[in-house]
């Protein structure tokens, strides 16, 4: 474990005075602990040694990836003060997809990569100039296009804390960090078009598929949503009951809703529809196309 990673990269992600969510979860026995706490505070000699103690003693430290709002207590959505970061989580064929972001032309160089563990890495583009719908529909996009985790492109997302271990693993794994450009990039510096859609086509053919009995739930409910709606099941009906069976998510709702909209855009597209009508489609779905009672409002997934 080195806290001076730590300090390192939590100083290159926010902004002095700012207001970040840290997080650290345990994996047995199960428990989540979530710190609202300034910029400064987390930089501290103490507080860093404090993480370092509760790393070291079985949990993992996160951080939102996004700034809060002053005076927040949660890290809900509606909480989140502006985007700061566009990312992508990578955990299948990790190597292959890093060596093809790094290499296209229609994405900018990412500012930061993590590898959280053997083959897994997440992403991170520090921006301005988003506003949060922009983010919504990148992150989408970046997922489609560079086959990233579809559960990860919600504005309130957690990212590992380098310099800290990975403890879901034995032995457990350094999450290392390296910082391949210093630019901070605008939506125009983003071409999420055709040429972009094309240069990914080599993943499009094995687009995560799973060993049965070895994959995530999230994996799992991924490879579910891809069959029925091959089979031409309605995207309405299958994210209602995706949502009944992960009862277990903060917000199964909005869970069961990205899942659905990524899996619905990743098959339009393998069927030769423009990027256009697939962000019409992401643009459209919204919680208020769903029954009012399984539309709550929107909360943060811990």
């Amino acid at each position: 474990m080195n806290t001076q990673i730590a300090h390192e990269f939590l100083t290159r992600c926010f902004h002095p005075g700012e207001t970040i969510a840290v997080l650290l979860r345990k994996e047995n026995p199960a428990s989540t602990t979530q710190r609202i706490v300034r910029l400064e505070q987390a930089l501290g000699a103490r507080y860093l040694a404090w993480l370092r103690y509760e790393n070291h003693n079985g949990a993992n430290v996160y951080v939102a990836a996004n700034p809060l709002l002053a005076g927040s207590r949660k890290r809900t959505k509606d909480c989140i003060a502006e985007v700061r970061h566009l990312y992508i989580d990578i955990d299948v064929d990790g190597e292959k997809r890093i060596a093809a972001l790094r290499a296209s032309d229609a994405v900018p160089v990412p500012s930061t990569i993590l590898s959280t563990s053997p083959g897994k890495y997440q992403a991170l583009w520090k921006v301005e100039g988003f506003d949060f719908d922009q983010q919504e529909n990148a992150l989408k996009l970046l997922v489609i296009a560079l086959g990233g985790d579809s559960a990860c492109t919600d504005r309130n997302r957690v990212l590992r804390v380098p310099g800290f271990l990975n403890r879901k693993y034995e032995p457990a794994h350094p999450v290392s960090v390296e910082y391949p450009n210093d630019s901070i990039y605008h939506p125009d510096d983003f071409r999420l078009d055709d040429a972009l859609l094309n240069a990914a086509m080599p993943f499009r053919d094995t687009a995560r598929t799973y060993a049965t009995g070895k994959n995530t739930h999230s994996e799992q409910d991924w490879a579910w949503a891809v069959q029925q709606l091959s089979l031409g099941e309605d995207a309405g009906s299958l994210t209602i009951e995706l949502a009944s069976r992960r009862s277990d998510k903060p917000n199964p709702l909005y869970y069961a809703q990205r899942t659905i909209d990524i899996a619905s855009a990743r098959l339009m597209l393998l069927n030769g529809a423009a990027i256009e009508d697939v962000i019409a489609m992401l643009e459209d779905r919204r919680p208020a196309d769903l029954p009012a009672a399984l539309a709550p409002p929107e909360r943060g997934r811990l």
